[in-house]
């Protein structure tokens, strides 16, 4: 298929679509492109810390989703690995990005960047992320009795 005709973001809300927690935290996909995404999250008074600023779990979670929404642009499927993540300062109000960049994919692995930046472009959180690729069937087998996606998948 040509590069030019997948739609990125389809494919990244495609597997992110029966992701509960990123729904819950209300993380949303901004932009997907080839080993590049961009999520966003509106500070709401849910996940804001006891000081009032965007909780330090809520930052990390994004930057974990668009890290492996950065690498399931070429199609495969991919758990965390590890991470190294600095969050450098926080913000009370408004909305918060995150962009993820795919620096190396290997047979395996994907290493990718994150930058999490409030809206006036100033740096909150930066880190990479190492995810390891999976076999979706394997993965499919390994959900639990109760998943919704095995509810669809019968439904269908």
């Amino acid at each position: 298929m040509d590069e030019e005709m997948i739609d990125y973001a389809a494919l990244v809300n495609e597997r992110y679509a029966l992701n509960g927690f990123m729904h819950y935290n209300h993380i949303e996909l901004e932009k997907a492109e080839r080993d590049r995404a961009v999520f966003r999250i509106v500070i709401r008074p849910e996940n804001r810390n006891p000081f009032e600023q965007l909780a330090g779990g809520a930052i990390y979670t994004m930057a974990d989703l668009v890290g492996g929404a950065a690498a399931l642009t070429d199609g495969r499927c991919y758990v965390t690995q590890s991470s190294s993540f600095h969050f450098i300062r926080n913000v009370a109000s408004g909305t918060v990005y995150a962009t993820g960049s795919v620096i190396h994919r290997g047979k395996s692995t994907c290493l990718v960047n994150v930058d999490v930046h409030e809206e006036t472009g100033r740096l909150l959180a930066t880190g990479e992320f190492s995810f390891f690729s999976v076999d979706r069937e394997i993965m499919n087998r390994k959900r639990p009795a109760d998943s919704v996606y095995k509810k669809k998948t019968a439904q269908a």
